[in-house]
């Protein structure tokens, strides 16, 4: 039997300019933790060996500081770590892969596959890489698999590959470094393990995607995990368990708001937002002042708790209510102002309308006589 951990795309160096410097650079500093907790699962469950399908580092420019930090992450796992480059990596004449040679920063158990010829990895099995060798292929670089010499044909086959499954991605997805659905089947393999698709997915039940390790963006692909693969044999199905290893739970939230209780549930929402929640908020709909004043200051409470919150609200529509205005004490041609910015959000101007109106608010509700 052998046992496997498998994971990809963990896109050493990425720059998380979405984000305000101190979120940017946590989430920056998450990407080298998690290698550190792979190294420490693969120890602790006793894998014979790493697979790491591709995308290592996010960019061939990282720097040399980056690469030293990244080799140095993996230290905590002393046995086999198999690499191959992806289309953020790839491996060109010149890359960040002979950088790293060149900085000495690999370690002898550490092989990073650069061409495609077959390893025997501790005599326990044959691993069959397709490293990228420059950003888009449009041929199948996994084809030679079928027709490969291999040292010991009793040994299980693993394939380690970067690249699109034809067929059961999406089409933005399918556009390069395709893969034929069904290799694993046809190459003979025991296991494909695969990266470029940033969540966890089966494609069937030889061939799996990990996803990447630390979540890196707002979609629900079941991104954050690694996968345990046991093989007991030369022809056994592999026995695949996703593991947990990512520290930050990304979220997207799009709420409608009409009425004043759907104010009171995305409050109570951000109330449960913690340290370890990074957060797109997307709010569309209408809201009176008064809930505008309790969502943002929710909002203000909640940044102060999340790792990362970014808010955007331009489709949210301000209907200040009879009570708003006279709680502003707006009448005569101020409250016609008002009332014409309300109306303008329905405009080409909405959003430079709807700024208008919180300025507006803001500057009535601190003169004196204002409603607290």
């Amino acid at each position: 039997m052998i046992s496997l951990l498998h994971t990809a795309d963990w896109q050493i160096g990425r720059v998380f300019s979405q984000f305000e410097p101190d979120d940017a650079s946590a989430l920056f500093e998450a990407r080298f933790k998690v290698v550190e907790r792979l190294a420490a699962i693969a120890t602790e469950r006793k894998v014979d060996a790493v697979l790491v399908a591709g995308d290592v580092f996010d960019l061939q420019t990282v720097s040399d500081k980056t690469i030293r930090r990244m080799f140095n992450a993996m230290q905590g796992f002393t046995g086999p770590w198999l690499l191959i480059p992806g289309n953020h990596d790839s491996a060109l004449s010149e890359s960040v892969w002979s950088r790293a040679q060149r900085l000495g920063a690999v370690a002898p158990n550490v092989v990073c596959c650069l061409e495609p010829s077959p390893h025997t990895v501790a005599g326990k099995f044959t691993l069959l890489p397709a490293p990228l060798t420059q950003r888009h292929t449009y041929g199948d670089l996994t084809e030679w698999f079928a027709a490969a010499e291999l040292e010991d044909e009793s040994l299980p086959r693993v394939g380690l590959a970067h690249g699109s499954v034809q067929g059961i991605l999406s089409e933005d997805i399918d556009s390069t470094n395709p893969i034929a659905a069904g290799r694993a089947v046809q190459a003979g393999l025991d296991y494909l393990a695969l990266g470029d698709w940033h969540g966890t997915r089966q494609i069937d039940e030889r061939t799996w995607y990990a996803g990447t390790p630390e979540t890196d963006r707002f979609r629900a692909n079941d991104s954050g995990q690694a996968l345990l693969v046991r093989i007991d044999g030369r022809g056994a199905l592999p026995a695949v368990e996703p593991v947990r290893t990512g520290q930050f739970d990304w979220q997207q939230w799009e709420p409608r708001l009409a009425v004043p209780s759907d104010i009171d549930e995305l409050v109570r929402k951000l109330e449960q937002i913690g340290s370890g929640d990074v957060l797109l908020l997307r709010a569309q709909g209408s809201c009176d002042l008064a809930g505008h004043n309790r969502l943002n200051a929710a909002l203000d409470a909640a940044r102060a708790r999340a790792r990362a919150l970014v808010w955007e609200g331009e489709a949210l529509r301000l209907e200040p209510t009879e009570d708003d205005i006279q709680a502003l004490h707006a009448d005569g041609f101020v409250g016609e102002a008002l009332q014409a910015l309300r109306e303008q959000q329905g405009g080409a101007d909405a959003e430079l309308a709807r700024n208008a109106l919180l300025t507006l608010a803001r500057i009535l509700g601190t003169q004196p006589g204002a409603a607290a």
